[in-house]
């Protein structure tokens, strides 16, 4: 008995440490690579690169069968940013963050007494902003692609229309779903022609989104924005008391924006500039700790978590106080906020052995919702494509048109719902995110690609809403002042703080009691949640290295 109680325990930990060192592990390639939070979708995106497309082909490719894949995060309903390296030329990015609907209001939220529904900012059609995905995808592919479109769009078709089996996370997904009070386009999402609710590997077929995704292949975009998936969505709208109009879809253009820019150390730091706020943050905060000696500052220790807290209490009340949509706020001062000057002066009070007090006067918020995602891709000749997009929260709005069959997002949540009015909590009242029509709303997104000797060397993004820049600030750091591999980068532990509400949240059970108790006895306020972020990465070191954060169960790093 006690041989077999002592051969079980042992099979018991072989597998425990099989599984760590496979989830904790990196993907090697010599010529190409893709990182996404889904297997098919890295797929779709290797076999581009394959029939000779670039990064760009590949990351266009990726995205719209994440739109049928992983219907959570991956959209052609909602919108995100893109940063694009290429091996010989200057970083460029393309904004394609969703918009306020033109009949948007300042307090479309609020009720009589200008105070804002609890909830109404999130739920609803009236919080679905117009889309930008395939506005942005194309537009990419147009400056920067190689194949046709047709090519990069005809995958998605296909795992429409054919079906895929439907995994385990998007099988409990069904379940879930099934037996709550969601709206109807989502409670028949995973369900087959009868009206069952799919299981486990049955094969998910998504016909009304593979005739919509057939007529963008065959269209572009005007095939999204003109005509007869155009005037489908705006009879829903106008059916469902949703504001969209086709003069929103008519007037609604991605823009090819200038990279944040900043160095750490003789690495190039780029990312995205407003109307994310991700890049400015991220430059930010590592020009505040360059100028920290770090090599006297151990990782994960007290002194490590409380100087990360700092700086970041820092970045996000610089944040909400200054930025927005650039097409509405022409004053924000970005050249100031990414300066090492800058970074000078917030790090002149930094108390080593207290928390600083968030300061009421001062602003502070995160936007974008959990169910963001990420995808990294590098091509043979070393072209690196980093892009984040998002439906807000998971599954958006919940709601779509039937003969579309798409999630529509609810973005609308990501502005300021509240005009002139800041508490110290979550309700943030700024000038800069307040609603108005046409208009851009914050976020958070961070697609970031870090240069080394002028190549692209990490692309590196994350979802997470609240988390998204923290997360990938702090795996930047770990890779360029820690010398920390890409896998170990992205699964060390994470903390968040941005700036209200004041607390310093963790990753549970990864941060030991007495080193929290420290943490609290400085004045920090500790929360635990189960995990911050869920990063895709690729380092380019002689070969492409790529790394899936082990709380993606679907995700996969796949090259060639």
């Amino acid at each position: 008995m006690k041989f077999m109680m002592m051969k079980k325990i042992i099979i018991s930990t072989i597998l425990a440490l099989l599984f760590v060192s496979l989830t904790y592990s990196q993907t090697y390639a010599a010529h190409g690579m893709v990182v996404s939070d889904d297997t098919n979708a890295s797929q779709v995106g290797v076999a581009i690169l394959k029939k000779g497309g670039n990064a760009v082909d590949a990351a266009v490719a990726t995205s719209l069968a994440l739109a049928v894949t992983l219907p959570q995060a991956g959209n052609i309903g909602g919108g995100g940013f893109l940063v694009y390296m290429p091996v010989d030329g200057e970083v460029t990015t393309i904004d394609f963050r969703e918009k306020a609907p033109l009949s948007a209001t300042e307090d479309m939220f609020l009720d009589a007494e200008g105070v804002l529904i609890p909830g109404s900012n999130h739920k609803g059609l009236k919080t679905v902003g117009v889309p930008g995905t395939v506005a942005g995808l194309y537009l990419t592919h147009q400056k920067y692609g190689q194949l046709s479109w047709a090519d990069l769009v005809q995958p998605a078709v296909d795992l429409a229309a054919k079906g895929v089996p439907l995994n385990y996370t998007l099988a409990s997904h069904a379940k879930t779903i099934a037996q709550s009070d969601s709206p109807d386009f989502l409670k028949h999402l995973y369900t087959d022609q009868n009206g069952s609710v799919l299981d486990f590997g049955d094969v998910w077929q998504q016909p009304a989104l593979a005739k919509t995704l057939a007529i963008i292949r065959d269209q572009g975009a005007d095939g999204f924005y003109r005509g007869d998936v155009a005037r489908a969505l705006v009879a829903y709208m106008e059916t469902n008391g949703g504001l969209i109009s086709m003069q929103d879809l008519i007037t609604y253009e991605a823009e090819e924006r200038q990279a944040v820019k900043g160095t750490y150390k003789s690495y190039n730091i780029y990312s995205m500039p407003p109307p994310s706020s991700g890049g400015v943050a991220l430059v930010e905060m590592m020009n505040m700790l360059a100028l920290v000696d770090l090599d006297s500052i151990a990782f994960n220790t007290t002194a490590y978590f409380h100087l990360l807290t700092e700086v970041m209490r820092r970045a996000f009340a610089d944040r909400a106080e200054f930025l927005g949509d650039p097409d509405f706020n022409d004053t924000m001062p970005i050249d100031r906020l990414t300066s090492k000057t800058f970074a000078q002066q917030r790090m002149a009070h930094l108390d080593w052995n207290q928390a600083s007090v968030s300061d009421p006067v001062k602003f502070g918020q995160i936007y974008d919702g959990e169910n963001t995602t990420h995808l990294s891709v590098v091509d043979v000749e070393g072209n690196a494509v980093s892009l984040t997009y998002t439906l807000e929260q998971s599954y958006g709005s919940g709601m779509g048109s039937p003969e579309l069959g798409f999630l529509l997002n609810n973005e609308m949540g990501d502005f300021n719902p509240q005009y002139g009015y800041t508490d110290r909590g979550w309700l943030i009242g700024t000038a800069p995110n307040k609603i108005e029509p046409g208009k851009r709303m914050l976020s958070s997104m961070t697609p970031t690609i870090v240069a080394k000797e002028g190549k692209p060397y990490l692309i590196i993004g994350s979802p997470g809403g609240r988390t998204i820049i923290s997360t990938v600030f702090q795996t930047v750091l770990a890779v360029l002042a820690y010398d920390m591999p890409l896998h170990e980068a992205i699964e060390a532990v994470k903390i968040h703080h941005q700036w209200f509400p004041d607390e310093l949240i963790y990753e549970k059970n990864k941060l030991s009691p007495d080193l929290v108790k420290a943490l609290e006895i400085m004045g920090h306020q500790p929360v635990s949640r189960d995990q911050l972020g869920r990063l895709m990465g690729i380092l380019v070191d002689q070969v492409r290295i790529g790394a899936v954060d082990s709380s993606s169960p679907d995700g996969a790093a796949i090259g060639y």
